[in-house]
């Protein structure tokens, strides 16, 4: 880096809080600093050109998880954990309305939707059993049942023709959503710099020395909101998953509204005005997709196509318009890391794939847990 006296000055001189990672964890935080240390020195370091990792490129469910996946969630974590991770989910969904507002966000109540395929019957009726038990747990919460069974009515094909609805769910926009975090931070004077690699940092005296590369500054408090790239901060507590979405070009007349999950949440899709964003199928190729690279796999490619073709848009013609992948952190609990590394270096990560929902959340724990 070949930096001014100016630029070293206006950036690099007195940081207080030095964030990396600028997706919807990292923003919070930074805005929770903000309110928390009016005169802070707040700069947030970014490796990518935008966010990277998730926050930009998922799907914009604004859901706390499906049926399926809260019975799957339940035979892994205690029920005292599940009611908490749902909980922690709804708060940070209600923490990120109110910081941007409905209108910024476009969030649409449209509800969310589970549905089978024919041959998951069996997925179905542990749903169908253990949905009186599941609705009894989560009523303290949302003082209502949370799902109930429907006939589809949307024309699903090789589907059971029972689905499961939960009115709680939304869609949001995730562009506006992060275009308009970015905005207020850099309102509230937060500095942000983009394609900066944090590549090492060590504890002195003063706090935390931080390299650039081959450029160091000092700051008094680092903290990591790194989630699907946290794997050696956390020792493998976090490991990354790649998600692999597509979009078709607007549809005629699509009477499909809402957001939909299939099989235990590892696929989802909703529209988009007349589009539909599909996405998942890790599961095809958990060790494959257990990656920080950016990229497309056929396997799952193919099986999304043909989820379209023969599941979802049957009967209809549609084009792919585009494709990407996110890169999101996972663990063998779902429950996130929210904690002091060392003396003056703190981390917020392990999202669970449910970053939308909890991040706003986890900004404001991690926040707080500095000071």
């Amino acid at each position: 880096m070949n930096l001014s006296y100016w630029e070293l000055k206006n950036w690099f001189t007195n940081v207080d809080y030095a964030i990396v990672g600028s997706g919807i964890v990292g923003l919070h935080t930074a805005l929770n600093l903000r309110e928390k240390f009016p005169e802070s020195k707040i700069l947030v370091l970014e490796k990518g050109m935008l966010p990277q990792g998730a926050s930009t490129k998922n799907a914009g469910f604004a859901c706390f998880g499906s049926l399926s996946e809260i019975i799957d969630d339940l035979k892994s974590h205690s029920e005292e954990e599940v009611i908490q991770l749902i909980q922690k989910r709804w708060q940070g969904l209600q923490l990120l309305r109110k910081r941007l507002g409905d209108a910024t966000i476009d969030f649409k109540p449209y509800g969310g939707y589970e549905l089978f395929l024919q041959e998951d019957e069996s997925s179905l009726q542990e749903c169908t059993s253990k949905m009186p038990f599941v609705n009894e747990i989560l009523k303290p919460l949302f003082k209502a049942e949370v799902f109930a069974k429907q006939i589809d009515r949307f024309g699903f094909q090789n589907v059971n023709e029972y689905l499961y609805y939960n009115p709680f769910e939304a869609q949001i926009d995730t562009g506006n959503m992060m275009q308009a975090l970015l905005k207020m931070a850099v309102s509230q004077d937060i500095l942000i710099l983009n394609q900066q690699t944090v590549t090492s940092y060590h504890e002195n005296s003063n706090g935390v020395e931080v390299a650039l590369g081959d450029f160091t500054f000092q700051t008094k408090k680092l903290l990591f909101a790194t989630n699907g790239f946290a794997n050696s901060l956390t020792n493998g507590a976090v490991k990354p998953a790649r998600a692999q979405v597509l979009i078709t070009k607007p549809i005629p007349n699509l009477d499909i509204k809402g957001t939909f999950h299939l099989d235990k949440g590892y696929y989802y899709f909703r529209n988009i005005g007349d589009r539909i964003l599909f996405g998942g199928g890790r599961n095809l190729d958990f060790e494959g997709e257990t990656t920080t690279e950016f990229g497309e796999t056929e396997i799952i490619q193919n099986r999304l196509e043909q989820l379209l073709k023969e599941v979802i848009l049957p009967n209809q013609e549609f084009e792919i318009e585009h494709r990407w992948s996110g890169i999101m952190g996972m663990g063998s609990s779902k429950k996130p890391i929210v904690e002091q590394i060392s003396e003056n270096v703190y981390c917020g990560v392990r999202l669970g794939g449910m970053g939308v929902a909890i991040g706003s959340l986890i900004g404001k724990e991690l926040a707080e847990l500095v000071g």
